[in-house]
């Protein structure tokens, strides 16, 4: 069985781990990633599909993607000051 010193090491550990995920979910460099690969496989599927100025015509999905992720904060707080505290008020 664990001591109590392990078993707070374990979740201190968890807690990290937590804390990391959650900065790369909401960080600069993931979501220039996916704006990268949105813009790359949309502009390789445009090309093979014959679309003129593919390169061109991938900017509007890729833009799609930023614009949504600049207002999800946004959304985000709204959605948890009018939906989910309200929820918990009643639970």
């Amino acid at each position: 069985m664990d001591t109590v010193e392990q078993r707070i090491e374990k979740i201190e550990e968890r807690n990290a781990k937590v804390e990391a995920d959650k900065g790369w979910e909401g960080s600069l460099t993931r979501k220039a990633l996916i704006a990268v690969f949105t813009y790359g496989v949309i502009g390789l599927f445009l090309e093979m599909i014959g679309v003129a100025k593919p390169w061109i015509n991938a900017i509007v999905p890729t833009l799609g993607f930023i614009l949504s992720t600049l207002t999800m904060p946004f959304f985000k707080k709204m959605w948890l000051k009018y939906y989910w505290l309200d929820k918990k008020r009643i639970l």
